[in-house]
């Protein structure tokens, strides 16, 4: 461990045995590492001395007190009680396992810990701050959520801020953010409607059943509403959960007017305030609208999902995941459905695996118009939408969906106002660890810059970083390897590195080795439907020391089979381990643990045999 030297403090009694023993390594190593550890004692001559000064009056106002918001330096009465005094302030280590693990951790190869550390400044929070929260949560979404009980679980007082600013369209929403109301949750139930209306179309007859005849075809309505009580269950959920948690639910829009307080409208605009020792920013983002004459005709997604009706012929402008997967299941529902493409598909992601969906949705019956966005739109008087393109070429849709990507939602949040630096390009808020310019707000999910627009990101960063403000830990987010999934008809799970990063960070492609496969899942074997466009999986692999840099997989459950190889990639799996992994059979995803082709040997990638 380089760097300046640790003072370690370390409390007890004088006959207390554990204290003795974690008092007595640190001493010896103190002696060993003279320039790097200062051991400082404070040892009582008996255990009510001891519990007095730690714990304080009636246990009150003790030196445990001090560390305001660690719930397990809060709660410790035992014998020893260890912390590292550092930059003016004191962080917990623990009792006597926790001091001995971190003398091992002292004097071990990798350093303080082996583990990366935060780099978070001190913020000023005090368990006296004064002020009516410890923690006010801007914003009510997966990751706001998330991080507002994990906080109330170490003891923090805590308030969630949630207030839903309608869509130019008017649509508004419940509880929950995104991901809940206007995003994975429906969108995932009308990909599975999709999926199903091909499984009745394709695959029922050779499996000997009888296709079903549907004389109206799929009822939208019917979809729509079921979908919508979902919803609205899991809003009435988060509300119960929150109350249970004793965390404040405030249905109010927050604006910074320092970095302290918050002004707060309600729905009937009623304006107010409170104030917080600490602030986590999680506004997430709102899409992009169309910016083109007749742009307002457009809806978005937070639109779609909850349309009174069917949507009809629909152009879905933009070539994100968001609009391939809105495309796809309505081309799956039986709509019309045209994507406009600018320049390529899925931009990040894979090139060959998004030319395998674009081919895969097109012979699905999703049309593309490629190289053109829209240079106008013209609502007509019954509904209908003409739109002009770049190209000078015009048709005439029921519905034009926007994804041509999204910006954070933080323009009327008066963060610039008291110094947190955004971005000037997405509105999104600049971070180390989480926090913001200001020490004392920070910031989770898409309205951070640089951060993987997913909810599983958001929720975790949340937890952590309200493990760190209020529990002592230092452990950051680790926002390398992970996995997702984009759920266009034919599904693509992937963790790690595309084939061209992976070529990028190399500095040529003769470095990385490709190993992939063109197969037939079992299930699909039967359907002659399914032969045109197999399922596939390739493994990117360092030829310098064997480790995977990337998986990705097209084909069914593709979030199932991706994220169960989550883990191995966050511990540096290499493609020796991958491969001497058991398979179980007969599924997709013992794929990865046979293959053995590689894109260098020129041999054909198609799987033979079961």
């Amino acid at each position: 461990m380089a760097g300046k030297q640790v003072v370690f403090h370390i409390g007890g009694w004088s006959s207390c045995g554990f204290y003795n023993k974690a008092a007595s390594v640190l001493a010896s190593l103190s002696v060993l590492f003279p320039s790097r550890l200062r051991v400082v004692n404070h040892m009582y001559g008996s255990r009510d001395e001891y519990r007095s000064w730690l714990l304080g009056e009636d246990e009150t106002n003790g030196f445990r007190d001090t560390f305001a918001g660690v719930s397990k330096a809060n709660k410790q009465t035992s014998s020893p009680f260890s912390w590292i005094e550092a930059d003016g302030s004191n962080n917990f280590v623990g009792g006597c396992d926790d001091t001995l693990d971190w003398c091992k951790s002292f004097v071990s190869p990798a350093g303080d810990s082996g583990k990366a550390k935060s780099k978070m400044q001190a913020d000023g929070h005090t368990a006296d701050h004064g002020y009516d929260y410890d923690l006010v949560v801007i914003g009510g979404g997966s990751g706001g959520l998330a991080a507002s009980k994990e906080a109330a679980r170490f003891g923090a007082k805590v308030a969630v801020l949630d207030f839903v600013k309608p869509s130019p369209a008017g649509s508004t929403w419940g509880l929950g953010g995104t991901c809940v109301n206007v995003g994975c949750i429906p969108k995932k139930l009308m990909h599975n409607a999709a999926l199903i209306g091909e499984i009745l179309t394709n695959d029922v007859q050779p499996y000997g059943f009888t296709a079903p005849e549907q004389t109206e075809g799929h009822k939208w309505e019917s979809m729509r509403e079921s979908v919508q009580n979902h919803i609205r269950g899991l809003n009435f959920n988060y509300r119960v959960t929150l109350r249970e948690k004793n965390v404040t639910y405030l249905n109010k829009l927050g604006k910074f007017i320092d970095a302290h307080t918050l002004e707060l409208t309600d729905k009937k605009g009623k304006v107010s305030q409170l104030t917080s020792s600490r602030f986590i920013v999680a506004t997430g983002g709102r899409p992009t609208t169309l910016d083109c004459e007749g742009g307002e005709h457009a809806i978005t997604s937070d639109d779609i999902f909850s349309l009174e009706k069917s949507p009809g012929k629909t152009l879905c402008v933009g070539a994100s995941y968001i609009s391939l997967e809105c495309a796809g299941f309505l081309a799956g529902l039986g709509l019309d459905t045209t994507i406009a493409v600018r320049s390529i598909l899925l931009r990040g992601f894979d090139r060959e695996i998004a030319d395998k969906i674009g081919a895969h949705m097109e012979d699905h019956g999703v049309k593309f118009k490629n190289g053109v966005v829209p240079s106008k739109l013209e609502k007509a008087s019954d509904g209908k939408i003409t739109v002009t393109f770049s190209d000078g070429s015009s048709d005439v849709y029921d519905t034009v969906l926007t994804a041509i990507g999204r910006r954070a939602d933080t323009e009327k949040l008066g963060v610039d106002a008291v110094g947190v630096k955004t971005n000037p390009k997405n509105g999104k808020i600049v971070c180390t660890d989480e926090q913001t310019s200001v020490s004392n707000i920070y910031a989770i999910g898409d309205v951070m810059e640089g951060c993987p627009e997913l909810t599983p990101v958001a929720i975790q960063a949340g937890k952590m970083l309200s493990r760190r403000l209020f529990d002592g830990s230092d452990e950051p987010m680790d926002y390398q390897n992970i996995c997702t999934t984009v759920f266009t008809p034919l599904e693509y799970g992937v963790v790690g590195m595309s084939e061209e990063d992976a070529k990028a960070a190399s500095g040529c492609g003769s470095k990385i080795e490709v190993y992939h496969s063109n197969f037939t899942p079992l299930e699909w074997s039967l359907s002659e439907h399914r032969q045109k466009h197999p399922a596939f999986c390739k493994v990117i692999v360092s030829k310098d020391d064997d480790r995977v840099l990337g998986m990705h997989y097209l084909g069914p459950h593709a979030g199932e089979v991706t994220q169960g190889f989550g883990v191995s990639m966050k511990k540096g799996m290499t493609f020796d381990e991958l491969t001497n992994t058991v398979g179980i059979h007969p599924t997709s995803a013992e794929t990865f643990t046979d293959l053995t082709i590689t894109k260098s040997s020129g041999e054909s990638a198609d799987s033979k045999g079961c």
